[in-house]
């Protein structure tokens, strides 16, 4: 029986004419009219009506094809091999009560309204049968098997056809074919029997269930009668057509119009919906003067998990094998059963046996040779659960304190976050253009004691914004899944653990609008975080721009059965249009809302299953919002879930289940009888239950972590993390040393010429490579110098001087001119000149700007060139340069940097500088920033509060505008770069495209910029402070970028990168230009940086080497102000004080830089990782002033401050002239 060697064999059916309904007929076919191929994994020969079949043709002439001419039923149809052992196929015919009750069961599973007694079952079995691989051998495919059935089970008045998969799926999903075609998918699906007709063949209608790789790989996995593995179809009644079940598909085909032709013609999802087509006729030479007919096939919509392939193969993420290979997901496989089944995902393929001719009629029964068992799966469950054994596998369970299935656990009490990804196809009311959108945020908060779930998605256009605020619901599955459990209830969360499919349809009434929703939710993440994705097509009603939405309270029912769980319901909203001539008009509106909600659940342990069938949630307090400016919509509602109630006063109305009472955001709400109830602090956190504090498990659990390991704490638990040189083992809790290849470049141990010919680049590993120098030329080894003055890179009229690596020109006498361009009497601006023109019209090379005082202004002689030696009027500075106006290393001198500029006369102590009253510090803990006043050099803590709290963000940077008093910010989780007025307003958000991983922000007051650092672009980039005329700094020699300061009034910028092979801290201009590293040594990981405007010194924090440094980039050496902290991430600098944010100790701490010791330290009242920290200055330092005219000449001690300036610019003369 294999294809092409075996023999072919006479199938004898009873029952056979499957859409008849006049009665039994009896067919028996001969080998080629009607046969079961078993080469191929399909039926032939259906319908067996002597009127309409057509026989099978060679099978070289149809594999790969469909439909195909002749009528066929196929499971799996591909080029199959049964020789030699490979494989066997099975069939029978079974009259016996239990095999007809099991196909009975089924068929109602999937069509549970339909009233069908079957009389005779059919079962065909194909078993553990090879590919066709034809003569060259497929090592991929050579040891693939797969097993699958086929079931037809008929009454008097109609038919059904089951197909069923394996737990463990199907092992290949394509062959090879005998035409050297390549290799071709296998395709699942059913084909009725062409017409011939004299001239022409009119092909009959088809369904398509799976027709790639990758829909055919989950199969096993995904279902539309509520059975994983499972797919049931009607093949004979009074219609013609097949007719898949739809338990589980919710999502019924959208009606075609002429506007949604673009919708529906191209499904959602692949062989979604239905589907018109236009079958090609096969002609002869003679022209059919027919009409051309359409056929419709209906192709059943993928349920359960079947979106996870179609959905993640626009998306980029992974398919559903990868998915589950790569998340440490229970498998607890189901038992030797008969069919039905039921498992978690398997963690490979395993052999599954086929029991076919048992004597006691049982159809189907599997079992898996690999029994699994704790020992060898604990990892599936979550830390927080326990594992047991059953008979037939295992289950996990989450510990007493914890909230989930087992899988994932979390906290009971705990607020929850979930983040992800929205994409779109809509249109909105009668417009024939949708709205598209892909990428979109979406970020929900959830409290869950008060079962309150706060949702917002972002970048909406306005366009559809306003129409999609009736779809609360959207967000409403997070509420549904951390409602409020009222006693012998569950939510979702503790059914699904956060992993499952759900699938939406929302009908308008009215115009028959349509809307499909999509979502995977895939559990926890790294950062404890819910993930979720969200795919929505069809058509929405249209809200007028500015309209409210209100949406009334109400219940929903919610019944679960074996891994499905199912709703519906009819809801209604009011829309408030804006008003006109002082009258607003409102409308109502209403949509049902049907829903089904796929998931894996633990078949072993009956007690998981002890929540009743049907459950009750209630929602309330439901607020809708469109923000136009900020194009977010928001989504707040309160869920408990319960039993069916009328609203009546019964235990329902308990404050823990009705959010009115005072129990702490990290608290668990116990009801008590009547309307009792106690507040209990949440794993991880201490206190009376009304306030509760974060318990510090590194500090009161000595040896919380192993050997080389560091205890971090986190809000209601800690982690652990190797300390550097270290990393985890494969079981993820033991430190190992790293094995460091060595960096030659970094070691001077490199083969290179010297740094002045040739630099040394590190390519990984120990590898590197050498590359000379521009203006030099070799193999990087030896370099040799380019004389340019060959190469006439001069103008014909100037001298040519060369030098090592490069060259100057200069103008004959008589012209004028930069060398490259000279003229003969006439005016042509040099580079100086140039730049001076622009630095009087301009603020720099990127942006123009007002001229400000403390601007620098290049010097240039007589002659256009630039003086050799460059002072910056407001600052005293002065410094050597080249004859390209490049700054010579080592040549910069300035005045004494105990006090700021501005303060004239005798020295002022460090300790007692005068400070301007209102200043601030502000710092970034996650989701808000907070600011403490500054009294003096103390922090004033009880004035502390926040300034800005937005929960569905992750604040990094902070940087702050002293001239507009607003503050800025980065934002990790959008990506974007927000910024708000500290007088109010709502926050803005001014750069939102483009982005990685924007960390450390920097603002120059002056100029009117910003800067950032992009840790996963690695890039710097600039632009002004309303995100316009946005430029890229630097976008090389940069790994990991993280901190960034400026110097307004000297130009500079300052950066930190903690590239763990080589961190360095870098400055250059703050037009981009003479970029150098200013600290490359005894570095470990440089998170903070800070510039002090009035000491000129810049100062770091260093997470690697665990230390406080500080330095005046002007000159050589370092100072370590204090070592031995803990995990600093942030710095900022005023008066005599440094504070940095320490992640270890979730507080600011302030170190007295004059005599290196801390000497306070603040400590929000919740405990999180706290990131940015800067100074908001109430008066903006620097730039505001004139040097020398700030010189009142009759003071002596303001003469003498003028002579010694005086004297050390005669000095730079000297040495530069």
């Amino acid at each position: 029986m294999s294809q092409g060697t075996g023999s072919p064999f006479s199938c004898v059916w009873t029952e056979v004419d499957w859409r008849s309904a006049s009665g039994p007929f009896s067919c028996t076919s001969e080998p080629k009219s009607q046969q079961m191929q078993s080469g191929t994994g399909c039926w032939a020969g259906w319908p067996c009506s002597p009127s309409c079949l057509n026989e099978p043709k060679n099978e070289e002439n149809y594999l790969g094809q469909f439909p195909v001419s002749f009528g066929a039923i196929a499971p799996f149809m591909a080029d199959l091999d049964t020789t030699d052992g490979r494989g066997s196929v099975y069939y029978r015919e079974d009259s016996s009560s239990d095999v007809l009750q099991l196909a009975s069961d089924y068929i109602k599973g999937g069509f549970p309204e339909a009233a069908f007694d079957p009389s005779s079952v059919v079962i065909v079995t194909w078993k553990l049968v090879a590919p066709y691989q034809g003569p060259g051998e497929d090592l991929t495919l050579e040891e693939k098997r797969n097993t699958f059935q086929a079931v037809l089970a008929s009454s008097d008045s109609s038919s059904y056809a089951i197909f069923l998969y394996p737990e463990d799926g199907l092992q290949f999903y394509s062959a090879y074919s005998k035409n050297n075609d390549g290799k071709i998918p296998a395709m699942v699906g059913f084909s009725q029997a062409s017409t011939n007709y004299y001239f022409w063949e009119n092909p009959g209608s088809y369904n398509v269930i799976a027709n790639d790789e990758d829909s055919i790989r989950n199969l096993h996995k995904s279902s539309n009668a509520g059975r994983q593995g499972v797919w049931v179809f009607e093949i004979g009644s009074s219609s013609d057509t097949i007719v898949p079940a739809k338990v589980s598909n919710v999502l019924a085909s959208l009606e075609p119009s002429e506007e949604d032709q673009e919708l529906t013609s191209k499904p959602f999802m692949s062989d979604y919906g239905s589907t018109e087509i236009r079958p090609q006729y096969v002609t002869s030479s003679t022209d059919s003067t027919e009409e051309d007919q359409h056929v419709t096939y209906s192709v059943p919509q993928l349920a359960v998990e079947d979106f996870i392939t179609s959905y993640q193969d626009v998306t980029g993420t992974p398919s559903t094998e990868s998915f589950y290979r790569h998340r440490e997901f229970p498998t607890a496989k189901a038992p030797p059963r008969q069919f039905p089944a039921q498992q978690f995902p398997p963690q490979g393929p395993q052999v599954i046996d086929v029991e076919e001719f048992d004597e006691t009629g049982i159809v189907f029964r599997y079992h898996t040779d690999v029994q699994q068992t704790c020992a060898n799966n604990r990892h599936q469950c979550s830390v927080h659960a326990i594992c047991k054994d059953y008979p037939n596998g295992f289950c996990c369970s989450c510990i007493a304190g914890y909230k989930g299935n087992g899988r994932q656990c979390v906290a009971e009490g705990s607020p929850q976050r979930v983040n992800g990804k929205v994409k779109g196809r809509i249109f909105v009311g009668n417009n024939p253009v949708p709205v598209t959108f892909e990428n979109t945020d979406l970020h929900s908060y959830v409290v869950m004691n008060h079962g309150r779930a706060y949702t917002a998605i972002s970048t909406i256009p306005e366009a559809l914004g306003y129409s999609l605020l009736p779809l609360a619901s959207i967000g409403g599955v997070i509420g549904w899944m951390f409602a409020v459990e009222q006693q012998g209830y569950k939510n979702g969360f503790s059914i699904t653990g956060g992993e499952f499919t759900r699938q939406t349809e929302v009908t308008f009434l009215g115009n028959n609008e349509k809307v499909v929703i999509k979502q995977k939710f895939s559990g926890i993440d790294e950062h404890g975080h819910l993930t979720i994705s969200t795919e929505m097509e069809g058509r929405v009603p249209e809200v007028p721009a500015g309209a409210s939405v209100h949406i009334e309270p109400y219940t929903e029912l919610y019944h679960a059965s074996s891994s499905v769980i199912t709703s519906s319901s009819t809801r209604e909203y009011t829309v408030t249009e804006p008003e006109r001539d002082g009258v607003a008009s409102t409308y109502t509106g209403a949509y049902q809302w049907r829903q089904t909600i796929s998931f894996d659940e633990c078949i072993h342990d009956d007690t998981l299953h002890a929540a009743p069938a049907t459950q009750q949630l209630s929602v309330d307090s439901i607020f809708v919002l469109y923000n136009r400016d900020e194009q977010i919509l928001r989504y707040a509602m309160s869920n408990s879930i319960g039993p069916i109630s009328d609203g009546s006063a019964d235990i329902s109305r308990n404050p823990c289940y009705t959010g009115t009472h005072n129990c702490d955001t990290n608290a668990v709400c116990r009801a008590g009888s009547g309307n009792r109830f106690s507040c209990e602090c949440s794993i991880g956190f201490r206190g009376d239950g009304n306030v509760c504090y974060d318990i510090d498990e590194c500090s009161e659990q000595a040896g919380a972590c192993g050997s080389n390991a560091v205890c971090n704490n986190q809000p209601g638990t800690y982690r652990c993390e190797c300390v550097d040189g270290y990393q985890f083992a494969a079981d993820g809790r033991t430190c190992v040393a790293v094995e460091y290849a060595v960096n030659h470049c970094q070691t001077g141990t490199h083969g290179c010429d010297i740094p002045q010919r040739a630099q040394c680049v590190y390519t990984g590993g120990s590898a590197y490579v050498c590359t000379c120098l521009p203006g030099f030329s070799g193999d990087g080894r030896a370099c040799e110098d380019i004389d340019e003055c060959q190469q006439g890179r001069c103008h014909p009229d100037a001298f040519c001087y060369n030098t090592p690596g490069s060259f100057s020109c200069q103008c004959k006498a008589g012209y004028r001119g930069d060398g490259f361009q000279c003229v003969l009497g006439g005016v042509v601006k040099t580079k100086c000149q140039r730049e001076k023109e622009v630095a009087l019209g301009s603020g720099g090379t990127f942006f123009q700007r007002e001229i400000r005082v403390g601007q620098f202004i290049p010097q240039c002689d007589e002659h256009g060139n630039y003086v050799p030696t460059q002072c910056h009027g407001s600052t005293g500075y002065c410094w050597c340069v080249d004859r390209d106006g490049n700054e010579i290393d080592g040549t910069r001198s300035g005045l004494s940097t105990a006090a700021p500029p501005v303060v004239i006369g005798p020295s002022v102590r460090p300790d007692t500088i005068p400070l301007p009253p209102g200043t601030h510090l502000l710092f970034a803990q996650s989701g808000k920033i907070e600011h403490v006043p500054l009294e003096g050099n103390s922090m004033k803590k009880n004035g502390a509060k926040a300034l800005l709290h937005i929960p569905d963000k992750v604040i990094i940077g902070v940087a702050y505008d002293c001239m507009d008093k607003m503050v800025y910010w980065t934002d990790i989780s959008g990506p974007s770069i927000s910024r708000a007025s500290l007088h109010g307003g709502e926050p803005t958000t001014i750069i939102r495209t483009d982005l990685g991983s924007p960390e450390g922000i920097a603002l120059d007051h002056l100029g009117r910029n910003i800067f950032w650092t992009d840790s996963q672009l690695d890039r710097i980039e600039v632009a002004r402070l309303d995100g316009r005329q946005r430029r890229i700094l630097f976008d090389t020699g940069l790994v990991n970028p993280r901190a960034i300061v400026v110097d307004p009034v000297r130009g500079n910028l300052y950066w930190t990168d903690w590239n763990r092979e080589a961190p360095k801290i870098e400055t250059s201009y703050m037009d981009g230009t003479n970029r150098r590293i200013l600290v490359k040594d005894d570095l470990g990981l440089p998170n903070g940086l800070t510039f002090d405007p009035y000491s000129s010194m810049l100062c770091w924090v260093d997470a690697g080497t665990k230390r406080l440094e500080c330095m005046n980039p002007n000159q050589l050496g370092r100072r370590k102000i204090v070592e031995g902290i803990q995990y600093p991430f942030g710095v900022t600098s005023y008066g005599k004080n440094l504070y940095y944010t320490d992640w270890r100790r979730d507080a600011v701490v302030a170190v007295d830089r004059m005599v290196s010791v801390e000497n306070d330290n603040f400590q929000p009242h919740k405990r999180s990782r706290l990131y940015g920290i800067t100074t908001a200055f109430a008066q903006c330092p620097g730039g505001n002033f004139t040097l020398w005219e700030a010189i009142p000449l009759s003071s002596s001690s303001t003469i003498l401050f003028k002579l010694l300036l005086l004297e050390e610019f005669s000095f730079l003369l000297l040495l530069c002239g």
